[in-house]
């Protein structure tokens, strides 16, 4: 989402002329007169339309109001609605900013944008076409060649390609700023890739669930019947299968900075979400690479620039694309939405000639003009640049340039504006020079009272039949603070839901809803990439591990200091041994100083196998994949990485807290595990998630027997208490001898009892369960790699000796044990990278730069 023109003049003052409105809990809210306000008109009465909306705010007691705004905002945590910024030091995901006072427009008034939008997207739909065909327009002087042929947006491959119902621009995102006059004009026409229609979504559902009266005050448009008809748009472009097509929506990945949103739509619209690596080309077709084969894609859904989506034709150093992808456009195997090439309309570069455009292919004026825009290749236009400069921004031409940002004439220093005139004398044709709006304001809630910030509208429209259909509101983003200039999501700004009230107050939002056809009955499903199979994988296997950490370092906090029951303190020297394989310690460190070594280190983020490592690559690999995931599931892997997130062993806890918090992580791993046993689908994607989590906690299970064997002697060990603690198995040694815990019954019941969800055995039973089903897609009667080792597995650990294994050696070690354990574990290593090499091969993870790397996962 790029940066926005903001106030011209700021010398103005801050709040001249201002009037205030009594609101909640007595709040003032100021009035600038030289700014169109969109709540309250130039005499301070309130605009009509706001009205029931601000009798139903004013109603509400200060508390009240407070208390809403911090469940709304604890929900968008918990449905880990974010945004990506780039340059913020506190890294990605930030969390979405929303505030719950929306922009209301007038039905009247969104009739007339509406009309201007449809007209706007079919006028830009016509000039793509025309540009990629028979460039009627260049020749006729209306679009300067050296305007249009220099864009990096207009890709030479796609020139004589008529796309997929002839449409290039399938969906449209108009960035809207309303000038003093009150009225819009539009500042940035979005036709490569528009974002933000599903932060708009979500905003409306979250702010639906915090202030649901006022909703009922008077019906206002719904948005949901958008997103149906960009289905049925999506669906009808299919050039194969138009009853149940393949679409998939293509995203650059989860470094760029709507991420969320492409996991967001792609759920609520039933699509899978791919990266480039999901998606290959062969015979002129795209395929879905799945662990069930190659799947034929007939509708790809993009939110990655054109000139990156084929590196065969396009940009060759593209890591985001598919090699092929525009051959299978040319072909017509495959349609692209929108359509390769629609980056053109990008940075404004068809402003200043839209107009007599507008005249030429529809003999219509414009009815929804854009901000008064020059392009300083016209030598007259440059003559009058340096004297207006002072009131004007100057743009780039070509969008992805480097010194792009918007430059604000009036905020160069004279060193600047000399070399930016030098620059536009140098290369003209690259800029544009655009009319400074001073932009309307919104009220926004901020510390108990409504305060103005300046906004700007981005609707959004969709092909739809013969025509266009506008989305009835948008998203509203405003500027960080009162005094802000740039109105940027990049820059720290905000977002507003948008209202457009209904014209009918006795029409219900059901009676709009497009009629569907009745679907046919699919079960199951086929369409899981091997990169998203992989993420699932790793996903148990952190979730587990986390765990299993909790646990250990548990028995060793509850065995220190106060916090150690009657005899505990003792247990202490063999819970510390079973972190072992964890962490390590001085030998000759004292017992209650080595606990507290360990517990910094499992806090410490930079530890690889600390607890809060591993509960940040639980939170990673949900974001990866979170298409997949349950709004549940997600919730409890945002509750586990709050758990940990703040928590730093800086100075001394107390060992009660510690073990407090140890609880709640353990029950926080419970909760995800019995989300993916109840809720997930047994599909492929559940498998490979139960396949992680067994395959873990089957190492984790041979790592604490070998890490007890130096403990326990000829007649057992106290370390015997422990480790049935961890394994969470005491009740049932205890129900079954009544006795306290001997080597032999502790091995059989942590090895080979397959009814002991905690053992070995259990572990491997259900791994050879998963890789028969998994291994049905290769369609042959012999047995893979995979299924021979799980054979392998089981029937070693069932056909062990338990009492043999369990004898001690006459030094009191247990060498075949120790052998056989060893052998166990590397028998699961081998498992861990069969499975790789079978199914996850091609799935490699991308960092943010672009480049492409295998991450070795510890």
């Amino acid at each position: 989402m790029d940066r926005h023109q903001g106030p011209a003049d700021p010398a103005a003052g801050p709040v001249a002329g201002q009037g205030t409105l009594p609101g909640t809990g007595g709040f003032g809210y100021p009035v600038d007169r030289d700014h169109w306000d969109e709540m309250v008109a130039p005499d301070g009465v309130l605009r009509p339309h706001w009205e029931a909306f601000m009798s139903g705010l004013t109603a509400l007691p200060a508390e009240d109001m407070a208390a809403r705004w911090e469940r709304a905002q604890r929900l968008i945590l918990e449905n880990g609605v974010t945004y990506n910024v780039y340059s913020d030091p506190r890294g990605l995901d930030r969390p979405w900013p929303l505030d719950p006072v929306p922009l209301i427009l007038s039905d009247g008034e969104w009739d007339d944008l509406e009309q201007g939008l449809v007209q706007r997207a079919t006028l830009l739909d016509l000039i793509l076409a025309d540009l990629y065909g028979s460039r009627t327009l260049l020749a006729e002087g209306l679009l300067p060649p050296s305007l249009i042929l220099s864009h990096p947006g207009f890709l030479r491959p796609l020139s004589g390609i008529v796309p997929a119902g002839g449409i290039h621009l399938h969906f449209y995102a108009a960035a809207l700023a309303r000038s003093p006059d009150g009225g819009w004009r539009v500042v940035s026409d979005r036709g490569e890739a528009p974002s933000g229609a599903g932060y708009a979504l979500e905003n409306r559902t979250i702010i639906a669930r915090t202030l649901p009266e006022m909703l009922r005050h008077r019906p206002v448009e719904p948005l949901t019947p958008f997103f149906q008809k960009m289905r049925e748009t999506l669906q009808g472009l299919s050039p194969r299968n138009r009853d149940i097509p393949r679409i998939v929506l293509l995203s650059p990945g989860p470094y760029n900075e709507s991420f969320f949103e492409h996991a967001y739509l792609a759920r609520f619209l039933g699509y899978t979400l791919v990266e480039a690596e999901d998606l290959t080309v062969r015979d002129e077709r795209v395929f879905l690479k799945t662990l069930e084969g190659l799947q034929p894609v007939d509708v790809i859904l993009r939110r990655t620039d054109g000139p990156f989506c084929d590196p065969l034709e396009l940009l060759g150093e593209s890591t985001l694309g598919v090699a092929g992808l525009v051959q299978a456009v040319r072909r017509g195997t495959v349609a692209v939405a929108n359509n390769l090439g629609s980056g053109l309309l990008e940075s404004g570069v068809m402003a200043p000639f839209l107009p007599a455009l507008c005249r030429r292919l529809l003999d219509q004026d414009l009815k929804l003009p854009s901000v008064p825009t020059s392009w300083c290749g016209d030598p007259g236009e440059r003559e009058r640049l340096r004297d207006d400069l002072d009131d004007l921004v100057i743009k780039r031409a070509h969008p992805g340039r480097s010194g792009a940002d918007p430059l604000f004439g009036d905020m160069l220093s004279a060193a600047r504006r000399d070399a930016l005139m030098a620059a536009i004398g140098r290369a003209p044709h690259a800029f544009l020079a655009q009319q400074r709006l001073r932009l309307s304001t919104a009220p926004v809630w901020t510390s108990g009272r409504l305060d103005p910030r300046v906004l700007m509208l981005r609707a959004f429209v969709t092909a739809h039949g013969h025509g266009y259909v506008a989305m009835p509101g948008g998203l509203t983003r405003i500027a960080a603070d009162r005094d802000g200039k740039i109105v940027s999501m990049q820059a720290g700004g905000g977002s507003k839901d948008t209202w457009v009230l209904a014209g009918d107050p006795g029409r219900k939002a059901s009676a709009r809803r497009t009629v569907q056809p009745p679907a046919k009955l699919v079960r199951g499903a086929h369409d899981l990439p091997s990169r998203v199979a992989d993420n699932l994988f790793w996903f148990g296997r952190y979730v587990e591990r986390t765990e299993e950490t909790a646990r250990l370092l548990r028995s060793v906090m509850s065995r220190v200091g106060d916090a150690a029951g009657f005899g505990a303190s003792s247990e202490l020297p063999a819970a510390l041994a079973l972190m072992g394989h964890i962490h390590r310690v001085p030998p000759n460190a004292p017992p209650e100083a080595a606990a507290m070594m360990i517990a910094r280190k499992s806090f410490d983020a930079s530890q690889a196998l600390g607890l809060k490592a591993n509960a940040e690559r639980v939170h990673r690999m949900a974001a990866m994949a979170r298409d997949r995931l349950s709004l549940d599931t997600w919730r409890a892997v945002n509750r586990l990485h709050d758990e940990l997130a703040h928590v730093t062993l800086d100075d001394e806890p107390a060992a009660e807290d510690l073990v407090s918090l140890l609880n709640g992580v353990v029950l926080a791993c419970e909760a995800l595990n019995g989300l993916a046993m109840e809720n997930m689908t047994r599909g492929l994607a559940w498998r490979f998630v139960d396949i992680g989590r067994r395959l873990e906690r089957g190492l984790h299970a041979i790592d604490i027997l070998a890490n007890v064997l130096p403990s326990v002697g000829h007649a057992g060990s106290p370390a015997l208490d422990v480790l049935l603690e961890v394994s969470d198995s005491s009740m049932t040694y205890r129900s079954r001898y009544l006795s306290s815990p001997q080597f032999a019954p502790v091995l059989d019941l942590l090895l080979a009892d397959e009814s002991n969800p905690r053992s070995l055995a259990f572990q491997n039973a259900a791994l050879g369960q998963h890789m028969d089903q998994v291994a049905l897609a290769r369609r042959t009667a012999f047995l893979g790699p995979d299924q021979r080792l799980t054979v392998w597995l089981t029937g070693a650990v069932r056909t062990a000796d338990i009492d043999i294994l369990g004898r001690a050696d006459d030094d009191g070690g247990r060498r075949n044990l120790a052998t056989f354990l060893e052998v166990l574990r590397s028998k699961l290593w081998e498992l861990s990278e069969t499975l790789t090499r079978e199914y996850f091969t091609h799935a490699v993870s991308r960092r943010p730069g672009g480049g492409t790397a295998r991450e070795p996962m510890p």
